[in-house]
């Protein structure tokens, strides 16, 4: 007798009942998918006709008659095809916008510190309280890295950083403390007390009544003026504080929404059972409540990290606007389709990223088989 003859797996009727009660799996064929119906066939002919005429025009533009490898733009202006080698020429400066070049493997190891605590933060058997103690170090050591003035640094201002880390610092911090605040102004506006409610509903209907764009200039003119004098808040701060508000006030109404999904006995049994208001919300309530928003919950998410390209506006340099510096040389001819589908292909990489992890959650909490 073995230790699989004691396997609850093989043994539990109830189990052996849920397998018999599940459908068959139907599969479906690639030709039954693109040629099934009429419409099927038609919007696919019609793809491949679209890609047929295209795609030679694509490889000759891409491939055939481009640049690759030259040391100023003269190849690129006698060539039809595409510059790539702008983009070898000026990687560093679109990626690390103007920090200084004798100074850029400090961002460089800044953006490394975050990509791994962002891959470490992705299995669910990470969360916790550890995982809060590991952010914060790696924040810490983030900014320090690119202010420097500590450990020997070369100090480097704010007014130098540009590129992808200012991409990734403003879309960190605009998720990382716009979502628990967007949870308690969720809570705030479903309490039964009347101050909080208040503050709350208010705070979120003037947020989401103004555009993204009057925030930052708000908070990039405007607040500088009605400080006192002497006293200055760095642009970069400012501008990651108008975008972690503008962030909490549309999570809130997403987490707003799944907490109303969450039936009342829910939080009246946990209440029963002798846990607290707190417990009870952060135990029972709000766990269920998250599962039932990832949908839009990701959707905001990929927007905010989208909407860090509009800190332009204001005169930051995020990795759109080092692009755009980098197309002002006048050693080259500007290739501007190939500098911005390199950026939209980092934009591309980061939200895709996103979306699969949600369709990950989504699959492990059982909410949604189809997206």
């Amino acid at each position: 007798m073995t230790v699989a003859d004691f396997s609850l797996e093989s043994t539990s009727p109830t189990r052996m009942n849920q397998k018999s009660a599940r459908p068959p799996e139907r599969r479906v064929s690639p030709l039954s998918v693109l040629f099934g119906n009429f419409g099927s066939a038609a919007l696919t002919i019609a793809l491949g006709a679209a890609l047929i005429l295209a795609l030679p025009r694509i490889i000759q533009w891409g491939v055939i008659d481009s640049v690759w490898s030259a040391n100023d733009g003269a190849a690129c202006r006698e060539a039809t095809g595409a510059c790539w080698a702008f983009l070898r020429a000026k990687f560093r400066q679109i990626t690390f916008g103007i920090y200084p070049p004798e100074q850029q493997w400090r961002p460089l190891l800044a953006m490394i510190l975050v990509f791994a605590c962002i891959l470490w933060s992705l299995p669910p058997r990470n969360w916790g309280r550890n995982l809060l103690v590991i952010w914060g170090t790696a924040i810490a050591a983030f900014l320090i890295l690119m202010q420097g003035g500590l450990f020997g640094l070369v100090p480097v201002p704010s007014a130098y950083w540009g590129g992808l880390p200012v991409t990734l610092i403003l879309a960190v911090s605009a998720l990382g403390i716009g979502f628990p605040l967007g949870v308690l102004l969720a809570l705030g506006r479903r309490s039964a007390m009347a101050v909080p409610r208040i503050l709350s509903t208010g705070l979120i209907e003037v947020i989401r009544g103004l555009p993204l764009v009057s925030l930052l200039f708000m908070s990039s003119i405007m607040l500088p003026i009605m400080l006192p004098d002497g006293m200055a808040i760095d642009k970069l701060a400012r501008a990651g504080v108008a975008l972690t508000i503008f962030s909490a006030a549309y999570l809130a109404e997403i987490v707003r929404g799944g907490l109303q999904a969450v039936p009342s006995g829910q939080e009246e049994a946990s209440r029963a059972l002798g846990l607290s208001w707190g417990q009870a919300i952060r135990l029972v309530v709000l766990p269920q409540a998250l599962q039932k928003v990832i949908p839009p919950l990701t959707n905001t998410i990929i927007v905010m990290v989208k909407n860090t390209a509009l800190v332009l506006v204001v005169g930051l340099f995020d990795l759109l606007s080092s692009g755009k510096a980098a197309l002002t040389d006048p050693a080259w001819p500007s290739p501007f389709t190939e500098t911005y589908l390199f950026i939209a292909a980092i934009y591309f990489v980061i939200c895709f990223g996103i979306s699969r992890y949600s369709a990950f959650l989504e699959r492990r909490a059982g909410v949604g088989n189809v997206r």
